[in-house]
């Protein structure tokens, strides 16, 4: 990748985060629900598709869309389909527009020369144009380029993800990174072709470009869909415990009042039964519902300490009513 594809790297990075991702980030939160998810996505599908349509309108047709030829095609289907193709834009035949058909001869021409000679259509699929241009491909410098690219994106999407909330989404953006440096190193490095079937007029090269082209995208998304879907665990946690430890506050508050009122009975001679304490903790202990659904996703995990305090409390009761007998 050559400088101006850096610097549509980092122009499409700045759309992404001045204007894109403030919009995306203000749909989930007026939605909180399945509706602000579905939203979003479409909000970033739609600005990515939108964006990589027009910066492949104005890269212009690869050479095998000019010739009309796929990666394929033989030396032979090559050499009649450029053939048909001056035919028919030479300038004799096109008096009206000279000027045009001169441009078109020289773009066809140009594709033929570098598609009708195999060790060049080999770097144009690794490399593109600019590969067609070097008689040797300098490996070294190709790696120091991808890592300079690996190691900026990585280093702004450490920065955009600080936070807590934030952690899971740096998680996805780093796999989604090492899974495009896996398919650039393949494509570019490696001997190894993109399948017949698979986009038949497509290069590598083009392949790869399209990876670094939606990166800004998906790394936004990653952002936004992260954010939407953290949940503060210790943060819940402990909100659930001050719950916790406020409705026991108020439980051992009802439970002195039992106590005193056990106390006070047997200061006046009477005698307190059992059904007269179990009656006195009915109608004073009684948690309120607020806290006890609060504590509700705790349950399972306070059900043994629930458990040593109500037995703490019916050791109360039992006390009690042996000694005041």
């Amino acid at each position: 990748m050559g400088a101006d594809s850096e610097a549509d790297g980092l122009l499409n990075f700045l759309f992404y985060v001045v204007i894109v991702y403030p919009v995306t980030n203000w749909i989930l939160k007026k939605y909180k629900d399945g509706r602000g998810m579905a939203l979003a996505v479409c909000f970033l599908g739609l600005i990515a598709a939108a964006k990589t349509y027009l910066e492949v309108l104005d890269r212009g047709p690869n050479y095998y869309s000019v010739l009309g030829v796929t990666r394929m095609s033989t030396s032979a289907e090559i050499r009649k389909s450029w053939k048909q193709l001056a035919v028919k834009y030479h300038p004799d035949k096109n008096m009206d527009n000279q000027a045009w058909a001169t441009a078109e001869m020289e773009r066809i021409k140009e594709a033929y020369d570098v598609l009708i000679n195999e060790e060049q259509k080999a770097a144009y699929n690794k490399f593109g144009k600019e590969g067609t241009t070097k008689a040797v491909i300098d490996e070294q410098q190709l790696l120091l380029t991808m890592a300079v690219f690996y190691m900026t994106w990585g280093m702004l999407a450490y920065i955009l993800t600080l936070g807590k909330a934030s952690k899971n989404s740096r998680d996805f953006i780093y796999t989604g990174m090492i899974v495009m440096l896996v398919i650039e190193v393949s494509l570019s490095l490696q001997d190894v072709t993109l399948p017949e079937w698979f986009l038949p007029t497509v290069t590598e090269y083009e392949i790869v470009w399209l990876c670094k082209t939606l990166f800004p995208a998906y790394m936004n998304g990653c952002r936004c869909l992260g954010s939407f879907y953290y949940t503060d665990v210790e943060e819940e946690t402990r909100q659930s415990l001050a719950a916790l430890r406020d409705a026991h506050a108020k439980i051992l508050a009802k439970l002195n009042e039992v106590v005193d009122q056990v106390n006070i009975g047997g200061g006046t001679g009477k005698s307190a039964t059992k059904k007269t304490i179990s009656a006195m903790v009915k109608e004073n202990i009684n948690p309120e519902p607020q806290a006890a659904s609060v504590l509700a996703p705790q349950a399972a995990a306070a059900k043994s300490g629930n458990m040593g305090f109500y037995l703490m409390i019916a050791g109360y009761i039992i006390f009690y009513s042996v000694f005041q007998q």
